[in-house]
């Protein structure tokens, strides 16, 4: 029997790798896939591969099969490109790590402005409980293949020791835990993490670091964007966002939003149900 080629794929950043099936099976079963559907989307996109296919081609391609069999599935499935879609502003984003953070037992502020000890700082999010207080920077790319490099970590440092050296002195901070945090969509290159871990500044990446990544926080705490929805169109979506609504769970606990943006009745059962399963689905992520 003949040894099949390997097939290289393009990645977004132009890099050619070799095809993985395990990373594909693992991006399906993080999802919540079952063996079946897992083995039936494998074996489709197979007899599709050519050499140098994009691998958004390839993502597509596994998409659209799984939404054809279960929609909150594939919701889940294209989880990372819905976050990319809560842009072109950085809003939502922002909205949307205070979420998490809410949900952690911090109190957030969103977009405030920030008196430091030598000029004022417009911080993304600020959170407290009452052993620590956070300076939250949020790197938003609505693109994939962008990465934050170690200019972003060197300058978020600067702003915070600035702003931290005016929170010393302020009675009901002084003795709380002060941390920067940076916190994006994407990744951080080598040289970013280093210089962050060496002062001390907490870096939070699409999947960095193990076990705390954004992609893991947001399937821990079921907090997914209404962007996931594969029921509602592009259009619905920005609308949602326009009326600054960030989460399914937000669709969750108060359905007549959906009428808000003009969405019609006989679709809104659909929508509530994916987005009903998609925040209630176990998960399936490997430790």
């Amino acid at each position: 029997m003949k040894k099949r080629e390997k097939i290289y794929v393009t990645k977004a950043s132009g890099e050619s790798v070799e095809f993985s099936v395990s990373k594909l099976k693992n991006s399906m079963m993080r999802a919540g896939a079952s063996k079946e559907q897992i083995e039936t989307v494998v074996a489709q996109i197979s007899d599709k591969l050519y050499q140098g296919i994009p691998t958004k081609k390839i993502y597509r391609e596994a998409f659209n099969l799984l939404k054809a069999s279960s929609k909150h599935i594939a919701a889940k499935y294209q989880l990372k490109g819905a976050i990319m879609e809560l842009g072109p502003s950085g809003y939502p984003f922002e909205k949307f790590v205070a979420e998490i953070l809410n949900r952690q037992g911090y109190k957030t502020q969103v977009g405030q402005v920030v008196k430091g000890q030598c000029v004022s700082h417009e911080v993304d999010v600020i959170a407290e409980n009452e052993d620590a207080h956070f300076m939250i920077e949020c790197k938003y790319h609505n693109t994939p293949g962008r990465v934050s490099d170690v200019k972003i970590p060197l300058y978020i440092q600067s702003r915070f020791k600035d702003v931290e050296a005016a929170w010393l002195k302020i009675p009901k901070y002084a003795s709380k835990f002060h941390q920067g945090w940076v916190v994006t969509n994407t990744k951080f290159t080598t040289d970013a993490v280093q210089y962050g871990t060496c002062v001390g500044l907490k870096l939070v990446g699409w999947n960095y670091p193990n076990g705390e990544s954004l992609r893991s926080l947001i399937d821990s705490l079921k907090l997914y964007p209404v962007t996931c929805l594969t029921s509602l169109t592009g259009y619905e979506k920005q609308k949602l966002l326009e009326n600054k609504i960030v989460l399914c769970k937000e669709l969750l606990e108060k359905q007549t939003l959906l009428d808000e943006v003009g969405i019609k009745p006989s679709r809104i059962i659909t929508i509530m149900n994916e987005a009903s399963l998609l925040c209630r689905q176990e998960n399936h992520e490997t430790k």
